[in-house]
Formats: C-alpha cells, sequence, structure tokens
C-alpha cells in the first residue's frame, strides 16, 4: 500500500527540467475537432492525444528542430515540423473514404493495416466509444459483426464468436494489455470484471475463429484484445460520473451508478505512471422463469406450479423429489392409496435467494519505464509494472445459478518489450469471497425447518387420509388431495422475509459443507509467461516470429469444486510456435504460415499450423481478398478434468485419469436429507438404516447407464402391466465414457475487402470441421451390481433392481463425441458515408451447425447460436455544433438452448439503442445520455437468466 501512495503522489508533483510545450488543434476538412488524433514525435517517445474538442498540449525536453506526426483513425497521416520553442500548429487531416489503412496487430502479432489482415477482423476505437450507443463500451461490443453476447447478470456478458456460445465460454479467449482475463478456477472469463475501464481503452481488436497457431490452446472460437492506453501519450486526470435507471416488469424501475478516474503522468521522458478506478452499482435483471422442467433438463412452458413433481426453472429446493409408492413409509393399506409419481418438495424462487445487487469496483496502477528513450534504435524498448484488482456481486449460471458475492481477483504483471519483442510474466488469483450455490442454498434452508424424509412422509399421510375422505372439507380427488398434502407438509415452513428464513439463509450461505450449507471456496491461481521475437529487421526477405507460452494452475476450492481436499492441484502446459511471412508480386501478394506445438500434463502435444494469403486485385490495394486454413485445438478445462462438485440433483466429476479415484462420494447415512438406501438395498449392501456406501468418479465413468435410457425404463417399468422388468430392461444401455481429450478443429475462411462505390465491405464465410467435440452429458451409476446394455439379469442384487428401488447417483461426466460436428457461416459488413457527416454501418451473420444427434442421442453438442444476425448503426458526430447522435439496431432469429441448467428456445428479439452526446468545450466536457431497448419489450440471451429490460442513462466525462 505504502508503493502505491507513493505512486499516487508522484503524479501531483512536479519535476522542472527544460522542456519544450507545443500547442495546437487537430481538424478534418469540414474544419470539426478530431477528438483522440495521435500525435508523437518522429525519433522521439514523447507523444499525445487530442482532447474532445481537438485540442492537445505536448511536452518534451528535446530542442527543435524536429517533425511531429499527427495521425487518427479514419483520416489520413501528417508530419509537421516544429522550428521552435512552444510552437502553436493548425492540422487539417483529410478524410479516408474506408477503414482498411487501420492498423492491427492481433492477427499476425505484427502490425499490419486491416486490409492486408488474412483472417477476419473487427476493430472497437476511442471514436467508437463515444458513439456507442450503449451504458459502457464493452455493452457496446456487442454491435461488431460476429459478435454474440450472452447475458447471464446486468454485469456479467460473455462474447463469444461463431458458435457453441456458453455462459461459461471455454472456447473463447479475452486478453488485457496481454493478460488472459479468464479466471483460475472458472476457466472462462467474468465479462469485465477485471478488464478496462472504458476512459483507458486505446483500441479493442476482435479475431473471430480458431487461432490456435498463434495463440494456444484456448483460442479455438476467438480472441478478443483490449489495450490501455499509454501514460507516455495519454497523460492527465479523465473522470466520468454515470447515473440512470434500469427498468424490468419484474424489478421494476431502480437506480444505477457508474463512476470512473483514471490519472496518468510521464513525469520524466523515461518514467510514467497511471492509475484507474472504477465503481458500477445496481439492481440486476431479477430471473423469474417459473416454467418448468422435465427430467431431461427441458423447459415446459406454462407448466402449472400446483403440479406435484413441479421443477421451476428459476424455482430452487424443488430439487428433492420422492416417488411416494417407491420409497413406502407407510402402511400397506395407505400404499394402495399412495400416487405413482414423483412428488417434489416446495422450493423458493431466485428472488428470494438473491438481493439481486449488481457491484463491481475495479482499480489498476502501471509504471512505466523507458530507459533509452533518447535513442534512436532503442527508444520504444519499455519495461511495465501493471497490477490489476476487480471485485463484484453478480450471478453465474452453470450446472446450477450461483451468486458471486465479493468475487475478487487480481493480476500482476511484469513486462518487457520493443519495437520487434516482448517478454511478459503475470499471476492471477482469485477468491470466492461469500459466493454461494442458490440450489443447495434452497435445499438446506428447507433440510433446516424439516427434513426431506420427514417432509415426505407427512406428505404422504396427508394425501392418504385426504382420498380416504378423512378430512373434513377436503375432497378426494387427486387434485385436491395432492393440494392439501402440500399445504399440510409445509405448515411452519419458513417464509422469505421472515427472522426466522434470514437466520436459516444466513447460515446456510456461510458453511461450505453441502450437507448443511452452500458457501463457495476458492483461493486458485493462474502463473504465466510468454515472449516473442520478430526478425524483420534481421532477416529482410522474409518476416519470422518465433514465440512460446508456459503456463501453471494451481487449483484451490478446499474440496468444495474441485477434488483437492487434501491439497491444491497443479497442472502445466507449454506451447512454442514459429511464423513465416512474405510479400510477392510488387506487395500485392502475402503469404503466412504459422505452426505451433502445444504439450499440457494428462495429454499428447498437439500440432496447430495455418496457411493464409492476401491478395490485393488492383494496384491501390482497394479490393482484396484472402483466405486461410488452419488447425486448432483446445485442451479440456481444469473443470473438464478435475472438477468434483456436488450440485444437488446430480454432481459434475472431471475424467482426468488421477481424478476418476480422487473423487469420491458418500452416499446413504443421513435418512432425514433424501440421501437415504432403499430397505431392499440395504440389504443387497448389508447395512443398516444409516448405513453408507462409497462411490467412485471411476464408478461414474465405467458403470453407469447413460441417463436418457435410465428415464425410459424408469417410464416404462412404473407404467405397470402389460411391461414388465424383462421389458422395461431392454431400455437400458450402458454408458461409454471415454476419457476426455483434446478437442481439434479444422477450419476455413474465404473473405473480401474493398470499397465499392464509396462503401466499405468486409465479405466472409467459413467453414469448421470439429473432432473429438468435448461436452458433458448425464449417467445414472447403480449403488450395487454391474451396468449392462439390455441387461437380464434381475437379482436382488442386479444393477437392474438398483435402478427399481432407485438406488441410484446421478452424475455429469466430460468426455468427447465420436462424431464430427460440423459448422459454417457467412458474414457481410458495410460503412459508408450516406448524407454529410452521417455514417452508416450495418452487418449481417449467418450461423449453422451439422451434428447427427440421433447417433449419439446422449451428447448435446449446445451450439447456441441464432441461425440470422443482422444490426446497424446510423450516426453524426457532427449532426451540428458540438452534438453528436446514433442509433443502433439489432435482429436475431429464434434458436435452440442447450446447457447443463436447462434447455429450451430463445426467442427472436429486436433492440434499438440512441445516444446524444455534447461537447462542453469551455469545461473540456462531454454530456452523452441514452437508452437500450427502447421498444421496451423484454428479451433473453440465456435460458434461466433475468430478461432485458430497458436502461436510461446520462454521462459526464471530463478530459484533460
Amino acid at each position: 500500500m505504502k508503493v502505491y501512495l507513493y505512486i499516487l503522489s508522484l503524479f501531483f508533483c512536479g519535476i522542472t527540467y527544460s522542456q519544450s510545450t507545443i500547442t495546437g488543434v487537430v481538424k478534418d476538412g469540414n474544419k470539426k475537432p478530431i477528438p483522440g488524433a495521435n500525435i508523437k514525435i518522429i525519433g522521439d517517445s514523447a507523444g499525445t492525444v487530442t482532447d474532445q474538442e481537438g485540442n492537445f498540449v505536448l511536452n518534451t525536453s528535446k530542442n527543435p528542430p524536429y517533425t511531429i506526426e499527427v495521425s487518427s483513425v479514419g483520416y489520413g497521416t501528417k508530419k509537421i515540423e516544429i522550428k521552435s520553442k512552444n510552437q502553436k500548429v493548425s492540422v487539417n487531416l483529410d478524410d479516408e473514404e474506408t477503414l482498411l489503412n487501420e492498423i492491427v496487430v492481433s492477427a499476425s502479432r505484427t502490425p499490419e493495416r486491416v486490409r492486408e489482415s488474412p483472417v477476419t477482423i473487427e476493430r472497437f476505437t476511442i471514436k467508437d466509444v463515444k458513439r456507442a450507443a450503449a451504458p459502457s463500451f464493452y455493452d457496446g461490443l456487442e454491435n461488431l459483426k460476429e459478435v454474440q453476447m450472452n447475458t447471464s447478470s446486468l454485469s456479467f456478458k460473455s462474447i463469444n464468436t461463431r458458435g457453441f456460445a456458453t455462459v461459461a465460454n471455454t472456447r473463447f479467449l479475452q486478453l488485457v494489455d496481454g493478460m488472459d482475463n479468464s479466471s483460475p478456477l472458472l476457466n472462462f472469463v467474468l465479462g469485465n470484471l477485471i478488464g478496462v475501464s472504458e476512459i483507458d481503452v486505446q483500441s479493442v481488436e476482435l479475431l473471430p475463429g480458431a487461432s490456435s497457431a498463434l495463440y494456444g490452446a484456448n483460442a479455438f472460437n476467438g480472441i478478443l484484445f483490449m489495450t490501455s492506453q499509454s501514460p507516455f501519450t495519454s497523460q492527465g486526470i479523465t473522470a466520468y460520473a454515470k447515473y440512470g435507471n434500469t427498468s424490468q416488469k419484474a424489478a421494476g424501475t431502480n437506480d444505477f451508478y457508474d463512476y470512473g478516474v483514471r490519472v496518468a503522468k510521464a513525469l520524466t521522458p523515461h518514467f510514467a505512471a497511471k492509475a484507474n478506478f472504477t465503481f458500477m452499482k445496481g439492481t440486476d435483471w431479477y430471473a423469474t422463469n417459473y416454467n418448468g422442467l422435465t427430467k431431461s433438463g427441458d423447459e415446459v412452458i406454462g407448466v402449472n406450479r400446483t403440479d406435484p413433481s413441479y421443477n421451476g426453472v428459476n424455482v430452487y429446493g424443488d430439487e428433492a423429489f420422492l416417488n411416494l409408492k417407491n420409497r413406502n413409509a407407510f402402511g400397506s393399506s395407505a400404499y394402495n392409496l399412495l400416487p405413482n409419481i414423483d412428488i417434489s418438495r416446495t422450493g423458493y424462487n431466485e428472488t428470494d435467494l438473491t438481493e439481486s445487487l449488481v457491484k463491481n469496483a475495479k482499480m489498476d496502477f502501471s509504471l512505466h519505464f523507458k530507459p533509452w528513450a533518447n535513442s534512436e534504435k532503442l527508444k520504444d524498448v519499455e519495461m511495465i509494472w501493471q497490477s490489476k484488482f476487480g471485485i463484484g456481486n453478480s450471478v453465474y449460471q452453470g450446472a446450477s445459478r450461483y451468486n458471486l458475492n465479493g468475487f475478487f481477483m487480481q493480476q500482476h504483471k511484469i513486462e518487457f518489450k520493443g519495437k520487434n519483442f516482448f517478454v511478459r510474466g503475470y499471476t492471477t488469483t482469485e477468491d470466492g469471497g461469500r459466493s454461494y450455490d442458490m440450489t443447495f442454498t434452497a435445499l438446506n434452508i428447507n433440510r433446516a425447518w424439516k427434513s426431506d424424509t420427514q417432509w415426505f412422509k407427512d406428505y404422504g399421510s396427508a394425501y392418504g387420509n385426504a382420498t380416504l375422505g378423512l378430512v373434513p372439507g377436503t375432497g378426494t380427488t387427486p387434485a385436491e388431495a395432492h393440494a392439501y398434502a402440500r399445504s399440510k407438509a409445509d405448515t411452519g415452513r419458513l417464509l422469505p422475509g421472515t427472522p426466522e428464513f434470514k437466520e436459516a439463509f444466513n447460515r446456510v450461505i456461510a458453511n461450505p459443507d453441502v450437507l448443511k450449507g452452500s458457501k463457495l471456496v476458492d483461493n486458485s491461481h493462474i502463473y504465466h509467461s510468454d515472449a516473442n521475437y520478430n526478425f524483420r529487421d534481421i532477416i529482410k526477405p522474409v518476416e519470422i516470429q518465433v514465440g512460446g507460452s508456459y503456463r501453471v494452475y494451481d487449483l484451490n476450492s478446499f474440496g468444495r469444486i474441485y477434488t483437492d481436499d487434501v491439497g491444491s492441484i497443479r497442472y502445466n502446459e507449454y506451447g512454442v510456435y514459429t511464423q513465416a511471412q512474405k510479400k510477392l508480386m510488387n506487395d500485392k501478394l502475402k503469404l503466412t504460415g504459422s505452426i505451433r506445438y502445444d504439450k499440457a500434463k494428462n495429454f499428447d502435444g498437439n500440432y496447430s499450423p495455418r496457411l493464409s494469403f492476401v491478395y490485393a486485385l488492383d494496384e491501390q490495394k482497394n479490393h482484396n481478398i484472402r483466405g486461410s486454413f488452419q488447425t486448432g485445438f483446445r485442451n479440456p478445462t481444469t473443470q473438464d478434468q478435475y472438477i468434483g462438485f456436488d450440485i444437488g440433483p446430480r454432481a459434475l466429476v472431471g475424467s482426468a485419469p488421477d481424478n476418476l479415484d480422487r473423487y469420491t462420494e458418500v452416499r446413504g447415512g443421513d435418512p432425514d436429507n433424501n440421501n437415504e438406501i432403499s430397505a431392499a438395498g440395504q440389504t443387497v449392501l448389508g447395512i443398516g438404516p444409516t448405513g453408507t456406501i462409497t462411490l467412485s468418479g471411476r464408478d461414474a465413468y465405467e458403470n453407469s447407464f447413460t441417463e436418457r435410457s435410465y428415464f425410459a425404463f424408469d417410464d416404462a417399468y412404473r407404467a405397470g402391466p402389460p411391461s414388465g422388468l424383462a421389458d422395461a430392461a431392454e431400455n437400458l444401455v450402458k454408458a461409454n465414457v471415454p476419457i476426455v481429450k483434446p478437442e481439434q478443429v479444422k477450419a476455413f475462411d474465404l473473405g473480401y475487402r474493398g470499397t465499392i462505390k464509396g462503401f466499405a465491405l468486409d465479405i466472409n464465410g467459413y467453414y469448421n470441421i470439429y473432432n473429438d467435440f468435448i461436452g458433458g452429458f448425464n449417467v445414472v451409476t447403480p449403488y450395487y451390481g454391474n451396468a449392462e446394455t439390455n441387461p437380464t439379469d434381475f437379482s436382488d442384487n442386479s444393477a437392474t433392481k438398483a435402478l427399481v428401488n432407485r438406488d441410484v447417483r446421478t452424475y455429469q461426466v466430460y468426455t468427447n463425441t465420436s462424431l464430427t460436428v460440423k459448422s459454417l457461416g457467412f458474414g457481410l459488413g458495410l460503412s459508408k458515408k450516406v448524407y454529410k457527416d452521417f455514417e452508416l454501418s450495418g452487418n449481417y451473420n449467418y450461423a449453422q451447425f451439422d451434428f447427427d444427434q440421433a447417433k449419439d442421442p446422449d451428447f448435446e453438442a449446445s451450439f447456441n447460436t441464432p441461425k440470422h444476425r443482422v444490426k446497424a448503426t446510423l450516426g453524426n458526430d457532427k449532426l451540428f455544433k458540438n452534438f453528436g447522435i446514433s442509433v443502433s439496431g439489432r435482429w436475431n432469429s429464434e434458436y435452440i438452448w442447450e446447457s447443463t441448467f436447462a434447455d429450451g428456445i430463445i426467442k427472436e428479439a429486436t433492440v434499438i439503442d440512441m445516444q446524444a452526446n455534447y461537447s462542453l468545450t469551455n469545461l473540456k466536457s462531454i454530456i452523452k445520455i441514452g437508452a437500450t431497448n427502447l421498444g421496451g419489450k423484454e428479451y433473453g440471451q440465456v435460458l434461466g437468466a433475468g430478461l432485458i429490460g430497458q436502461q436510461y442513462f446520462v454521462s459526464w466525462t471530463i478530459t484533460p
């Protein structure tokens, strides 16, 4: 902390040395100011950017004469000679009708113009941040071509490209200043929790599609690169304050606040520092989907909550169920009256289990040192120390819904970079804070009041009495008897809002023991290093790069989520790559070849080659075609390998070879919590009513039935005659679950970039072939007996009888499908100045996949992507003096959503957003007002998450 206080004190301390102060203004061809234009001294490290009025101040110790270079995205570049100290300059930049000259780095790990990029690439700049009709720049990324946003919470949004979208998007990589933002424990990015402040964004580059050849295993479906501003070129104090409302039918109208400040200073030509702090607070979208779920997880729209086996999408605790006839705890006369259906306990709504409070505070500090700033050859060499911290409240949806309460992440980086190289190392650490699982919260609040066994006994007894007419004023029909039985069993239940409920809730979420609590515990780490060197200044005929990376995972959930109860789990992975690039035919043709080798513990090594070309069809390079072929791979995540997570109705078990024996689970021993073993099963196992049996991960993977076949067996058997046990058993299929291995893809990409009659066009198509596609599915493990397809053994100790007695446990396992999965897509992006200073941009994406579900009915590919998406933006930054406006619209077609939480339909949606901004020149400020989802029709992006309503906001940003 003393170090941070010292750094902050430096921002407000002056250092006196001989210097020149160059002031000026940068405008466009219509004499309108250009904000965010870059000004740098050629041959020196000094530089700055213009404010919202196009003004700049450039301090340097360099003595005239020297030359400055002025540039901005969408405009040409100009050089101005400085002949005297304190010179004032005025620069007019000419418009470029195309964005094809923008410089990008991510596509080939080397600076190149967009027109020369061998793959599809999208870019979001400082200019786009200002004009985005969205509450934050991160929300504004949704309007980029190829981007699909999945909103799990107001503050937790996952970006995806090219299909197979999930909240836990492990196929997509997000880098901030070169650091992977992924959670060490979860293996995916938690939105912008520890990302970058919108007043510190320099640029965002999106690289859709497989990129393993340069970026390794996790760059499977795409990468998002976010780069922050340098304190050498962007100095001063910038601050913003944002206030608004969220509006949703379920939650009503609620306030939200967002504040941020950035402080940056180049104290000398050699040393600079900066600090950022942001804070956001609001009310989350309420998740109020009360449709039911079938046994297989399919959403049933409009199901009546009075259904005895009701299991609501956003209702928890109703996962505890029992077939009363199967577990007869009553007399023989009552047995004939009990229904042959599953009865579920009364659950609690999600809104009863969370405050729906969204918070996010993040800060970062960095020190930048250029030891040879005055050297022409070494002026770009820079050493950086950076620390980032993020803490927040949000909701994450995986196999259950999890309230991330005080979830904390931090990253620390040391980097040494120059014109042609970088070497960096960083660490990521996280702490689960007070986070908890909503399913176990509800289950254990119910059990704290009344055990499952007692509740079902009360239900069965009351049902029998009502059916026999022994309860005055109560009907004898099944529906009437069920209603009476539930009210009787629920008498005295802990009700939300009461002191008794609050006391039980607080006790449960503070306890990590799943038998009594729901707290999530986590203190995991990632240690990562990578390096790259470009030989372009040494080897001239061909530009050659080499690089590599090394990563160590240190998983530590104290046995709550992973099988690390006896100590943390550590494993590593590394990769090396090289790339060669050559221009031919007077630079009209550029060929690029890359190859990478990666190796991870538990898996064989993988090679990922890429070949690509870019060809200019004309001398001016206004028409360019590109094509690429590459193979990519994805290592199974930490969850795929080492998870051992009890979520109540089932447990998640990873399939690393050593995890099959690391994972063990005790069943039985606690009949009060619906964990009993049937009387028949106790006899087979030779145990008493409180006896136990231990299952392992090996049982889940090697001695299980597919869940689908178990459901078919159970339905057939319990339907009664004419189906008997032998007939029902013909439905059973033993689960064949190979150990999970890396997933592989062959990716073909073809595209065109060019300008036609003033339109900037980007057209691309892709075709992907996936092998060993990774997924999870459910299996049912019997407590005794051997799982077999179409079994013929019906003895008392057989697996078939275990199924009859429901002496079984459901597991979610991780494996690969043996079938090939294919996906293809098409994208079109265009932009044009349509009238005066009005700019129109739009894009369309088509996506589909091919998977023969009938050949592998238990495997879910979870494509989760609309076939059609259309986006458009119309804006004018100069509608009149200091005033700009933009309107954005999005539409997507209906599509199927598949996940371990719920399966169903995401409806088509049309969303219109709008913003207007006004620059207050004298105050160096921008006032911005905006609104999202102007039509007001609420829509969903994740089945199980809250519907997205409207947002209104006003912000005030003060610039240097």
